[in-house]
């Protein structure tokens, strides 16, 4: 019998998205159970909604993700707590530094890009601390693993051109499959971009993958409170 051709699955995220997290640690616990290969694309959600021409919900639907959020993370075991201010957090402050020092990650040294992102999602919807100043982002690296020096180096180099180009183009390449939000998730199967938003649309890509969903598979969590 053939083996089975791994599949491609694309996460494109904003550590600045609460939902982006819920499908991060659920497509990192996956990448354990299914035959997939799973590339994490940090990208930029301002400019996501710039370009789908996104508008901030309303007090309703607000309040709904306040408590669909307690829902899910309880369901699928991770740490989460809403900042303070989550109004500043995400359209104040933002998270453009963040994406760029993900992407200089990813550019030179990818083996650290998962643990990172998890680091700066825990800081933000786990402890609410920042994740926009230099000092911020040097914690995380460190909490990740990475050596203070290639930190420094990586850190040196968020207002590159060539960091701003790369970060601008996973942006793009996500706008071009039809992302409006963040998670959005590109599964390719049979050389066709399935495209999936959000963070509960996991048992369908399991479906369109040919793989089975097993749950939230909380024994395989890595976020650690």
């Amino acid at each position: 019998m053939a083996t089975p051709i791994r599949k491609s699955v694309e996460l494109f995220y904003d550590v600045v998205s609460p939902y982006s997290w819920l499908a991060f640690e659920v497509m990192c616990r996956y990448q354990q159970k299914w035959n997939i290969d799973l590339k994490l694309r940090p990208f930029f959600l301002s400019g996501i909604m710039q370009g789908a021409g996104f508008h901030q919900p309303g007090p309703s639907k607000a309040s709904y993700m306040g408590k669909d959020l307690k829902r899910q993370t309880d369901m699928y075991k991770v740490p989460f707590k809403m900042p303070r201010n989550p109004a500043e957090v995400i359209l104040i402050k933002g998270s453009l530094n963040a994406g760029r020092f993900l992407t200089a990650v990813d550019m030179n040294c990818d083996q650290y890009l998962e643990e990172l992102t998890r680091q700066l999602f825990l800081r933000v919807y786990y402890r609410d601390e920042d994740i926009t100043e230099p000092a911020s982002l040097m914690s995380a690296a460190a909490k990740a693993g990475i050596p203070e020096d290639l930190a420094k180096q990586l850190l040196s180099t968020i207002k590159d051109q060539a960091v701003k180009d790369r970060l601008r183009e996973t942006t793009q390449a996500a706008l071009d499959h039809g992302a409006f939000g963040s998670p959005t998730i590109v599964a390719h199967v049979d050389g066709k971009p399935q495209m999936f938003f959000g963070s509960d649309r996991m048992e369908l890509m399991a479906h369109m993958l040919g793989e089975k969903w097993y749950g939230p598979l909380p024994e395989l969590a890595k976020a650690k409170m």
